[in-house]
């Protein structure tokens, strides 16, 4: 069985790494929306609400109930179909929420904010009661609660005919958990033939007069006007309640017109930026400068596609992540090609000069890089909001540009050598103009 020669090799090398620039730049069949133009925008970036919720005057939330509170605005988000929203602490006593892409900033308050808690009182008169009247009497204590929203399992909006004479409408379908299914069961058979009021907080969502025992833990709750309403009901009910009185003490819209110049300015540097890079490394470094502006491109084109496989939201400050993590990986290419460069000043050939160079430069590159991402671990653990943004995409950066600079641009390198002669000049500008003492050997 043949194998394959180091060109062939580095052919195929090159085209995996085309198609995954094509992947992330392009618009690949089969995968547009795995390209980087449909990465999530943060506030910053794309506009939207930004939202802060404090707990009510004289509470004193523990550490549990905010993060127990935090867990159902996230939640409360994913149902609402906010996907690209974000909620994090702030402080002891803070939740901050921000919601891209959203322009009613009092429709989302009242939306993540309410308190959403839903219950089922028992009426113990016969007979029918509505509004007002099972106000009265769930205040007064004249009802009995015998379900609240902890026992449900879920909540889904419906649409169709509840009996065969009745008409289509929307309704929203709930089923319990098995506890909850057990004390459903005991009290429509306590109240049949009376009234089960359903109270989303102090608000009543329907009365239906019980003619049936229902044990398989699925309760119907009608009367809605519309599907929207309907469907609000829904994400409302499975969101949960919250575990500490929350207040809003300050929402604002965010215009995008800053954030798109911003975002546009910063592609257009990284594009400069990144082709200057590239020019420096070909006419100091040569072909080692060739196989380092390839992997770069590789590095480039993983980190935003990993990005957007991974759902992140993309925000100013990890533009400024990302921006910082490529200067990491061309520093550890300088350093490995700085060290080629000694060794081919020594008289050694190139390809030892090269095998030796990666082997000295890597405890340096090592150290360099391992203490930047300690850092952005410490930034993403500790940090809120924008910080954490940040120090993802550091992270993530310096993870790739490690496995970029000592792998993938040896593997390059060590192939190139078969393409290009093994002359000094084609591998290392042996006398610089800004370090002239320096002899070759």
């Amino acid at each position: 069985m043949k194998t394959l020669k180091p060109v062939a090799i580095l052919l195929v090398c090159l085209i995996l790494i085309g198609l995954i620039g094509w992947i992330t730049f392009g618009e690949f069949p089969g995968l547009a929306s795995r390209s980087a133009k449909n990465i999530h925008l943060g506030l910053d970036l794309a506009g939207g609400v930004s939202i802060t919720y404090q707990a009510e005057d004289g509470v004193v939330p523990s550490e549990e109930e905010m993060k127990g509170a935090l867990s159902v605005i996230q939640r409360r988000l994913d149902t609402k179909g906010y996907t690209e929203a974000s909620a994090y602490l702030d402080g002891t006593n803070r939740i901050r929420v921000e919601i891209p892409g959203v322009e009613d900033a009092s429709k989302a308050v009242e939306e993540i904010g309410r308190t959403a808690m839903l219950a089922f009182y028992g009426l113990n008169s016969i007979g029918t009661h509505t509004g007002e009247d099972i106000l009265n009497m769930v205040a007064t204590g004249e009802a009995e609660l015998v379900v609240t929203g902890q026992y449900i399992k879920s909540a889904s909006f419906q649409k169709g005919k509840l009996s065969s004479a009745g008409s289509v409408e929307p309704y929203v379908k709930v089923e319990f958990d098995e506890e909850g299914t057990r004390l459903f069961a005991e009290a429509t058979q306590k109240y049949y033939d009376k009234q089960i009021a359903i109270m989303l907080d102090d608000s009543l969502c329907s009365e239906p007069l019980v003619k049936v025992v229902i044990t398989d833990g699925v309760a119907v709750i009608s009367g809605m006007k519309s599907d929207e309403e309907a469907q609000d009901l829904a994400s409302d009910i499975i969101g949960g309640a919250l575990p500490v009185q929350l207040q809003d003490i300050e929402h604002q819209s965010v215009g995008a017109t800053l954030g798109q110049n911003a975002l546009t300015t910063s592609i257009l540097a990284g594009i400069l930026g990144f082709a200057v890079i590239v020019l420096f490394m070909l006419i100091v470094y040569r072909v080692p400068g060739l196989a380092a502006s390839i992997s770069l491109f590789l590095y480039v084109s993983l980190e935003l596609l990993i990005f957007n496989l991974l759902g992140w939201t993309l925000t100013l400050p990890g533009i400024a992540g990302f921006i910082l993590s490529i200067g990491m990986a061309v520093d550890a290419n300088v350093i490995i090609f700085a060290r080629i460069r000694e060794e081919i000043i020594q008289g050694h050939t190139i390809r030892l000069s090269i095998r030796n160079g990666f082997s000295k430069a890597l405890s340096a590159i090592l150290d360099g890089n391992i203490t930047t991402l300690i850092a952005a671990i410490v930034l993403y653990l500790f940090g809120s909001g924008t910080i954490r943004g940040f120090a993802q995409t550091l992270g993530l950066g310096i993870l790739l540009s490690m496995v970029s600079a000592l792998f993938v641009t040896r593997f390059l390198l060590v192939n190139l050598m078969n393409i290009f002669p093994a002359k000094k000049g084609l591998y290392a500008v042996i006398h610089l103009p800004w370090n002239t003492k320096r002899k070759e050997a």
